[in-house]
């Protein structure tokens, strides 16, 4: 296994409980407020949701791909994918402070 592979599970899940994390203050406002602004806000977590979810799926539940990315994926690939979800982590990390403050 991979310990590229293992930092894009981990950024992954980070993803997915932030953006859950989010996308509950965010419907909690909309219901409140009925913006457009927040009702942007819940479909822009609701689809980086689905993009991690569905990346859990491929790392995780996937038989041909999940075989395939642990084994044969060389390491600067992996590189790059961790750099990505790594990225995406920091900025839902700093998206978080500012709606949670």
């Amino acid at each position: 296994m991979s310990l590229w592979l293992d930092l894009a599970r981990v950024a992954s899940a980070a993803n997915v409980l932030l953006l859950l994390v989010l996308g509950s203050v965010w419907v909690k406002s909309y219901l409140r407020l009925r913006s457009k602004h927040t009702l942007g806000m819940v479909l822009f977590a609701a689809i980086l949701c689905i993009e991690n979810g569905f990346a859990l799926y491929v790392y995780f539940l996937d038989p041909i791909l999940t075989a395939w990315f642990s084994n044969q994926v060389p390491d600067p690939a992996w590189q790059a994918m961790v750099v990505f979800h790594a990225l995406e982590t920091a900025a839902l990390v700093f998206l978080a402070w500012v709606t949670l403050d």
